[in-house]
C-alpha cells in the first residue's frame, strides 16, 4: 500500500509569521520547507523567482526533480491553465465544503484535485517522503488540499494579533527574490486587513472540523518556539522527541537554506537568526488605524487572548 503524502499546513492571516514557522519546521527531521505552495505557477514557473535556496526556480534541482516527477518536466505544464485550475476553487466554494456535511470538493471539483494531487505527489517525491510545510496560508487553498485523497493532512492554525498584521501590511517591503527588479510587497489598509484577518481566522478554525488543526501564538511561537511547537505537534498527533528542536536556541533560531517557493523575505535568510516579537505597531501604527483594527476585530482579539 502507497503510504499517504504528508502535508503540514500553515493557515491563518497573511503577516502573522508563517514563513518563520515554515522555516523552524523544516529544519525539523522529517520535515521540508516549500514555502506558499499555491504561488508554484506564478512566482516559480512563471516569473522564475528565486527559490529560497537562492538559485532562480528553473535552476534549482529539487523543483526541477518536483516538475520531472508530478508532470514529467514543467515544459509540459501550460502554466496558465494550472494557475486558472488552481484558482477556479474559490471562497464560496470553500465555505459550501466547510459548512455542509455532504459536499464532496473531489467530486465537485475534479481538475483541481487531480493537478493538486499532481503538484503533492511530485513535491513529496523530491522530499523523499518527508512531511511537507505548506504555509500558503489562505484557507480555501487549505480545503482543495484537504480534499485529496491521498493526502494526510494537518494544520497549524497560526494567529498574531490583528494589530501586528495591519502595521504589517501598511509597511513598504522589497522582495529580494526578483533580481534585477525592484518588486515591493503588496500593502493594504487597515480595513481591507480586519476583514481579512476576520474572515481567514474563521475559515481556519471551521476546518478544524474536517481535519486536526492546532491553535499557535505568533507571539508565544518568537517567545519560547520549542516548548510551543513541541505543543501544538503533539496535538496534531505527530509529535517530534525534543531533541529534535536542538538547533533552538535562547532568543534565536539556526536555519540551514531550504526550498521555499515564495514567502516574505525572511525565507531568503540562513545561519543564526534572533527571535523577538515585532510588536513595533503599539508605537509605529497610527492611532486612527489602531483604533479602527481593534474595533473591527475585538471580539475576536478577546477570544485569543488578546487585549482591545
Amino acid at each position: 500500500m502507497t503510504e499517504p503524502i504528508k502535508v503540514l499546513f500553515v493557515g491563518g492571516s497573511s503577516r502573522s509569521g508563517s514563513t518563520l514557522l515554515d522555516r523552524i519546521l523544516g529544519q525539523i527531521p522529517g520535515y521540508v520547507s516549500t514555502g506558499e505552495i499555491r504561488d508554484v505557477w506564478r512566482a516559480g514557473v512563471g516569473e522564475n523567482r528565486l527559490c529560497g535556496c537562492g538559485r532562480e526556480f528553473a535552476e534549482c534541482p529539487f523543483w526541477q526533480r518536483v516538475g520531472t516527477e508530478a508532470f514529467g518536466g514543467w515544459s509540459e505544464v501550460d502554466r496558465d491553465d494550472a494557475q486558472a485550475v488552481a484558482s477556479s476553487f474559490g471562497y464560496r466554494h470553500a465555505v459550501r465544503a466547510l459548512w455542509s456535511p455532504r459536499a464532496d470538493t473531489a467530486r465537485r471539483h475534479p481538475r483541481v484535485v487531480e493537478l493538486l494531487s499532481r503538484l503533492y505527489g511530485g513535491i513529496a517525491a523530491a522530499a523523499e517522503g518527508a512531511t511537507i510545510i505548506d504555509s500558503s496560508k489562505g484557507p480555501r487553498y487549505g480545503v482543495a488540499v484537504s480534499s485529496i485523497p491521498k493526502v494526510d493532512f494537518r494544520a497549524i492554525h497560526l494567529v498574531r494579533d490583528s494589530r501586528g498584521v495591519a502595521y504589517s501590511w501598511s509597511k513598504e517591503v522589497m522582495r529580494p527574490d526578483t533580481p534585477g527588479r525592484s518588486v515591493r510587497m503588496p500593502r493594504l489598509g487597515a480595513a481591507a486587513v480586519s476583514a481579512r484577518w476576520i474572515a481567514h481566522n474563521t475559515l481556519i478554525e471551521r476546518l478544524g472540523s474536517r481535519v486536526p488543526v492546532a491553535r499557535l501564538g505568533y507571539e508565544a511561537l518568537v517567545r519560547d518556539p520549542a516548548t510551543e511547537l513541541l505543543r501544538v505537534l503533539s496535538e496534531l498527533g505527530w509529535a517530534v522527541e525534543p531533541s529534535a528542536l536542538d538547533f533552538v536556541r535562547h532568543g534565536s533560531v539556526h536555519l540551514n537554506p531550504n526550498h521555499t517557493v515564495m514567502g516574505n523575505p525572511m525565507r531568503m535568510a540562513s545561519g543564526e537568526i534572533p527571535l523577538r516579537v515585532d510588536d513595533a505597531w503599539r508605537t509605529r501604527l497610527p492611532r486612527f488605524q489602531r483604533l479602527q483594527v481593534t474595533v473591527m476585530t475585538w471580539p475576536m482579539l478577546i477570544r485569543y487572548g488578546y487585549r482591545p
